[in-house]
């Protein structure tokens, strides 16, 4: 006898809410901490100096980060909280006049008007709040707002995009700072962008190739404005 199977369907949208922090976090982390780095050694500070001014920016970049998210992420549940109260008030006081804008909602889809009626009906027997949270304001769990979530993962990826830098700053001596920071933090930036693609399924030279030309312009103006400043300071 042959039993038939249910195939769970993965797709990549489930990762839309820890992989826009986590992109961000990181990609963050690297530019603004070698931009940093690099703004600071173009003015002429020693090498101690730029290492402890890259240590200092991961820690405030870090908790900027975290408190950022929090508080913009907590926006959007509050306001998604806002509509779902107000949607548990309509359907106390005229659910039939919600049913009827449900069953049109499904007819603006593609269903006939006997049964798009029928479907509102079912769904809302069941759960007439998700139902009109699904398909009247576009509310999911893939989408929904966690805040504590998305101010942890911008947090710590944005410190480990951090120390990569900081790990080359350590490492190299001080002539050869500016530029193998650089290129090594291009280097990351192209990793980030590659890996980020894939995981999202984007076209990987495109998600790429939009990371470095970004990074690549704020370490460059920055390096010129530490330049500048260090020249005529």
């Amino acid at each position: 006898m042959k039993i038939s199977r249910v195939q769970t369907e993965h797709h990549r949208s489930g990762r839309i809410g820890w992989l826009r922090a986590a992109v961000l976090g990181a990609n963050d982390g690297i530019t603004s901490t070698a931009s940093l780095v690099l703004g600071v050694a173009a003015a002429g500070a020693d090498h101690r100096t730029v290492l402890l001014t890259g240590a200092s920016g991961l820690i405030a970049g870090a908790m900027s980060m975290a408190a950022g998210e929090f508080v913009s992420v907590h926006s959007q549940e509050d306001t998604e909280n806002a509509d779902l109260a107000k949607e548990r008030g309509e359907l106390q006081q005229d659910p039939q006049g919600e049913q009827r804008e449900l069953a049109a909602i499904y007819v603006g889809r593609g269903l006939d008007q006997v049964l798009a009626k029928r479907v509102a009906s079912q769904l809302m027997e069941k759960d007439a709040l998700g139902a009109h949270a699904r398909d009247e304001l576009g509310f999911s769990d893939t989408t929904a707002a966690r805040p504590i979530q998305a101010a942890f993962t911008s947090a710590g990826s944005f410190s480990a995009g951090a120390a990569l830098p900081l790990v080359v700053v350590a490492t190299v001596t001080a002539p050869h700072l500016i530029v193998w920071v650089s290129l090594a933090s291009l280097a990351f930036l192209a990793a980030l962008g590659t890996a980020s693609a894939r995981i999202g399924g984007a076209p990987v030279w495109k998600g790429t190739w939009r990371v470095l030309f970004w990074g690549a312009i704020a370490m460059g103006v920055t390096a010129a404005a530490g330049a500048l400043f260090g020249a005529v300071a």
